[in-house]
């Protein structure tokens, strides 16, 4: 009998070395597509349930967004902070430090997720109850949130190890795991809620399902694939320098991405005034600019590989070209996004409720005008935190908070205004964080290069 073997191939890439530009496109579209399928997984529920159980159901779900993100933004700032690091060492060439830095890494994402699924779970019903959603959706929010505690350790897995894999330059591998799951992800909904009459509740279980399943399979072929899981006894140790070394980096990039969840949830109570039309409509937007923002979230992330690599190897020149680099492909996609926003707007808003398209694609012109500073933050986000600006991270989170706590609540005062405040506030937090970003990036620039000139 004849015997089969799948070759796994190794995908690190070295980016400290070449065109950074030519480096920088090669690792950002695959991780753009696997961006946009990671959105796909995400709309999945709301579209088949926008579509097929109606604008409560999918308020229900939407409700529940914030408050998701925040417990997400727990886990995965601490492994984002690994990435960067392990990033860093890669460009040091140095193995030893990257497979320790890898494990210590994993036990932080392995206590985090079960410590915060558990409240989460606990204390779902409160947090619903404090962000003021309309009763009559409330039971299934409640419902759907605990559905969701469940899976936060699966998908803090595919995230750790995605994480990992593209600080070592591997971009492409993730893609097809997720790829996978996504499409698992559909079918699932389809069957629990066509065929089983499941609700929300089924839609939440195909989630924890596809989860369970990239995370589980990306993990099986980090070890099986990348030479830097491949660990030896001693890999395994516990080391207080390097945890706290990750931890360093990753509490203020989890309490950033906290705080912008805690902003988000701001926002969403004012949203949630207006009653469950409204939030449906807010729903139908921020999913849909949730894909708008996958490009330059992938720029962001491809920028801070390549910055952490050059930083490790001491490159500092690279990073700021790099840099330039990353803002002329933000600026031509958003010379590309506005017009369709403003244009074909409607045809994007997939929930089956008349007022809902109508307000939801007036609202999305006005978020568009901003999104030169969305793109900003990204591009600015991104090469801090390759090179470990933990500074930055805490301060954009501040401004984010500041932000949707106050302009929201003033802008949506101003009879003249009213409900579309809501938007503009959004658009207006933006521009704050962008050129708050932009003057955080000036001051470092002089640091990268007084640095060089130190090790020259």
């Amino acid at each position: 009998m004849s015997k089969f073997k799948f070759a796994f191939k190794d995908q690190t890439l070295n980016m400290t070395e070449g065109n950074p530009l030519k480096l920088i496109l090669i690792f950002s579209i695959p991780m753009l597509i696997g961006n946009i399928f990671q959105q796909a997984y995400n709309l999945a529920d709301a579209v088949i349930v926008g579509e097929y159980l109606g604008s409560d159901p999918f308020a229900a779900i939407n409700a529940t967004a914030s408050i998701t993100f925040f417990f997400f933004a727990l886990c995965n700032g601490f492994g984002s902070g690994g990435g960067i690091i392990t990033s860093q060492f890669f460009g040091e060439n140095d193995e030893k430090k990257i497979k320790n830095c890898i494990i210590n890494v994993g036990y932080i994402m392995f206590v985090m997720p079960l410590l915060i699924g558990l409240i989460s779970f606990i204390f779902a019903g409160p947090f619903l109850e404090l962000l003021d959603t309309p009763k009559n959706i409330r039971a299934t929010a409640t419902t759907y949130l605990r559905i969701n505690s469940v899976g936060i350790i699966f998908i803090s897995l595919y995230n750790y190890i995605s994480s990992i894999l593209r600080a070592l330059g591997d971009s492409k591998s993730p893609l097809f795991f997720l790829v996978f799951a996504t499409i698992l992800n559909i079918i699932l909904d389809l069957i629990f809620i066509l065929v089983f009459n499941m609700g929300v509740v089924g839609a939440g279980i195909a989630t924890i399902i596809s989860q369970f399943v990239s995370g589980f399979l990306c993990f099986i072929y980090a070890l099986k694939a990348n030479p830097y899981f491949k660990f030896s006894k001693s890999d395994f140790r516990v080391n207080p320098y390097m945890i706290k070394k990750c931890l360093k980096l990753g509490f203020p990039l989890s309490l950033q991405f906290s705080m912008i969840a805690v902003s988000c949830m701001a926002l969403q109570t004012v949203v949630n005034g207006y009653g469950s039309t409204a939030v449906a409509t807010f729903g139908a937007t921020s999913k849909l600019e949730q894909v708008i923002h996958q490009p330059y979230q992938t720029i962001a992330a491809a920028l801070s590989t390549f910055a952490g690599q050059n930083y490790g190897a001491k490159k500092y020149d690279r990073i700021i070209k790099g840099y330039h680099r990353c803002l002329w492909i933000m600026t031509i996609f958003t010379l590309i996004m506005i017009p369709v926003i403003q244009l074909f707007g409607k045809s994007f808003i997939f929930v089956d409720n008349p007022i809902v398209k109508i307000d939801g694609a007036a609202a999305l012109r006005i978020s568009s005008y901003f999104y030169i500073f969305l793109g900003l933050i990204y591009v600015v986000r991104g090469i801090l935190s390759g090179i470990g600006d933990s500074f930055f991270a805490l301060l954009n989170g501040i401004i984010e908070v500041i932000g949707r706590f106050t302009v929201p609540f003033i802008l949506t005062r101003i009879e003249s205004i009213g409900y579309w405040g809501i938007w503009w506030s959004v658009g207006i937090v933006w521009f704050l964080s962008g050129a708050t970003a932009w003057i955080r990036y000036k001051f470092m620039k002089r640091a990268l290069l007084k640095k060089k000139v130190s090790e020259t």
